[in-house]
């Protein structure tokens, strides 16, 4: 039998012949795309950013020390990315950061992960049991954040980075439920003849929340959004990993004396891990409330009789409220991956508020005069707070931020912003649901809207509203135009 011929003796000008041979395909084949889709995903992941105690907590008329810790207080972030556009989403628990400590925070996390600056968008949620974040200012020129606002820009940074580490193929769900009966306007029109002195001598047509069954009562001075609007986001294999609501809430309080909490925010966030049956997961389930339209609006009804409840209780009953709420949609939630995600950014700037020579002069007058009593509510207080909108400079240029998920649309407004525009935005928003973050980016003050301003009240003094008067409606015309720049 001839023995079978080796390939050991073939030439090797034969062999490259045989490798420059083309590879025939089939057409179906060669119809096949080149790349994949790029594949959705997300990560999360919570920073504790407790303060110690000792340190001011702010939130009423006078500071008082803290002396307890009620619950933790977080900074909690979602990250998102399509493959092309990868995006932040902080909620911290402060009562207002200013934009100086959110600007350090998003250094250090552009410095470590080169995230753009313009793709991440932070918050505060507006507890009044928390410690202030302060920066003092050096003219225009410097600033020198506290302490505790160093750190909470570190922590807060801490928590993208690793939001982003965690990220993972992830889907996507977006519903939103109601909870009418957790909130109410808290400004309310008073009969004719009613007194409402301002601070600066003049009178009000409305009180910031006038006491429960007054007899100058006459109606709220204007709406509510019982709207809880919430985007769900699970691991390819179903694992729950973030869930982000928005209610238009102020904050309910009934807090211990002293004590540091999240108020209902950081209830909320224990609750709805628990009602997914998200607890102990790896990576670690992050429930994320972000505070709305709630410059007007609080928990409290003053048309019926004051309520008397243990502290701490109205918070639970509120944060199980709106979980509840969320967890009945959820249940018949779709998810869906592939989606894309779309972010602009703007900044706008606005006039400041500037007092009146006369008002100018009463306030250099009382503050020369430290044993003087009050003639007017908080005289003194709104004394100082003149003399700084005085010295301040002309104008504050604010960061705006739209977001699309999807077809789910994210605002954001640096400051405390009234129920109506909230309302307005989710009207005209191209894209359903579509809700707004407050306190985004910067922490300026009162929103009211032109109208609200022409009844007074609270909210529409100056040096609680320190920018222009029309200012709500720039603000909602460019977030409608970026809204419109990312429609599809």
């Amino acid at each position: 039998m001839r023995k079978a011929t080796s390939i050991s003796w073939i030439p090797l000008a034969v062999l490259w012949a045989w490798a420059s041979i083309p590879v025939l395909t089939s057409a179906a084949e060669d119809d096949k795309p080149t790349t994949a889709k790029p594949a959705f995903r997300a990560g999360a992941a919570a920073s504790n950013i407790t303060p110690w105690l000792g340190e001011p907590i702010v939130g009423g008329w006078r500071p008082r020390p803290a002396t307890h810790v009620h619950d933790e207080l977080c900074a909690r972030c979602l990250v998102l990315d399509d493959g092309t556009t990868r995006l932040a989403i902080v909620a911290a628990d402060n009562v207002g950061i200013p934009r100086e400590v959110f600007d350090e925070a998003k250094r250090q996390v552009h410095e470590h992960t080169g995230l753009p600056l313009d793709r991440m968008l932070m918050a505060a949620t507006h507890t009044h049991s928390a410690t202030p974040c302060r920066v003092t200012r050096d003219g225009e020129q410097e600033t020198e954040l506290s302490e505790y606002s160093r750190f909470v820009a570190r922590r807060i940074s801490d928590c993208v980075r690793r939001a982003i580490n965690n990220l993972e193929a992830a889907r996507v769900g977006w519903g939103s439920a109601s909870v009418p009966d957790q909130v109410f306007n808290r400004r309310w029109v008073m009969k004719p003849g009613t007194h409402l002195p301002d601070p600066f001598g003049g009178t009000d047509k409305v009180k910031m929340n006038p006491g429960h069954q007054r007899p100058g009562l006459l109606k709220p001075s204007g709406p509510v959004d019982p709207e809880v609007c919430f985007l769900s986001v699970q691991a390819a294999d179903g694992r729950p990993i973030a869930l982000l609501a928005n209610y238009s809430l102020h904050y309910v309080g009934g807090v211990g004396q002293g004590d540091i909490s999240a108020d209902y925010f950081g209830a909320f966030a224990d609750r709805i891990q628990q009602l997914l049956g998200a607890g102990r997961l790896a990576p670690p389930f992050v429930g994320i409330l972000s505070n709305g339209t709630s410059g007007n609006i609080n928990n409290i009804n003053y048309a019926a009789p004051p309520e008397r409840r243990p502290r701490y209780e109205k918070i639970r009953i509120v944060a199980d409220r709106v979980a509840q709420a969320v967890f009945a949609k959820h249940k018949n939630l779709s998810h869906r991956d592939g989606i894309t995600l779309d972010m602009r950014q703007r900044e706008i700037g606005l006039a400041v508020r500037k007092p009146t020579p006369e008002q100018l002069a009463a306030a250099r007058d009382m503050l020369a005069h430290p044993d003087r009593p009050d003639k007017q509510p908080h005289q003194r207080t709104y004394a100082h707070r003149i003399i700084r909108q005085h010295e301040a400079p002309a104008t504050v240029s604010v960061i705006l931020q739209a977001v699309r998920v999807g077809d789910f649309g994210i605002a954001t407004i640096p400051f405390e912003t009234f129920v109506e525009t909230g309302l307005e935005l989710k009207a005209k928003s191209p894209f359903k649901p579509t809700f707004t973050i407050s306190l985004a980016n910067g922490s300026y003050g009162y929103l009211p809207t032109p109208e609200q301003h022409r009844l007074g009240g609270y909210e529409t003094w100056l040096g609680t509203s320190r920018v222009q008067c029309d200012a709500s409606t720039k603000i909602t015309a460019a977030l409608l135009e970026m809204f419109a720049e990312m429609k599809p």
